[in-house]
């Protein structure tokens, strides 16, 4: 089945890490890559709770390797850039497709970045910007409504097992203990 996504958000996911204090702490304590993990962990359930189809994007400027995307999640993927290549540079050419209007184009284009610059650039391609702290807000809420649905609605109307079952076994039940099964 191919899903259609109508939202594309880009992360810039080093500055997302420089701007919140959670994952500054895992870096500075841990390194780089627990604080990618971390983000992504955080950004998996946001991207599959929002209907987004998210991709972080971290840069790999210091690194002689090609360019590389890794499929994380239906909803996420974390893109590498080339060598030379900043994060910038590879989300400014996507909005840049965006603004032309290429086939691969979302219909809509969030950036999350709380780079001045590149917001400035981001908008002047007409694709919307979100900024670290909004990210984090959203996740949260995000996060929030999914552990509310969880819960379940109502409580036991008692302590015996019988009334924490659903309707159905209970009517099962007690059919077995007339005896007509």
């Amino acid at each position: 089945m191919v899903t259609l996504y109508n939202t594309l958000l880009l992360i810039d996911g080093y500055n997302i890490i420089g701007n919140w204090t959670s994952l500054q702490l895992t870096r500075d304590r841990h390194g780089l890559e627990p604080a990618r993990r971390e983000l992504v962990e955080a950004l998996v359930n946001y991207a599959a709770h929002s209907g987004y189809q998210a991709q972080v994007v971290f840069d790999s400027q210091y690194r002689k390797t090609p360019s590389s995307l890794e499929k994380h999640s239906p909803n996420l993927s974390i893109h590498f850039t080339a060598w030379a290549q900043t994060a910038d540079t590879y989300i400014e050419k996507v909005c840049a497709s965006f603004f032309h209007k290429t086939s691969f184009t979302p219909p809509r284009l969030i950036v999350a970045t709380s780079d001045r610059d590149q917001r400035l650039t981001v908008i002047g391609y007409g694709a919307e910007w979100m900024s670290a702290q909004h990210l984090a807000d959203e996740i949260n809420l995000s996060t929030h409504q999914v552990r509310r649905k969880q819960r379940p609605s109502k409580r036991s109307q008692g302590r015996f097992l019988f009334n924490c079952l659903d309707a159905e076994s209970q009517a099962r039940l007690a059919q077995w203990q007339e005896g007509t099964n």
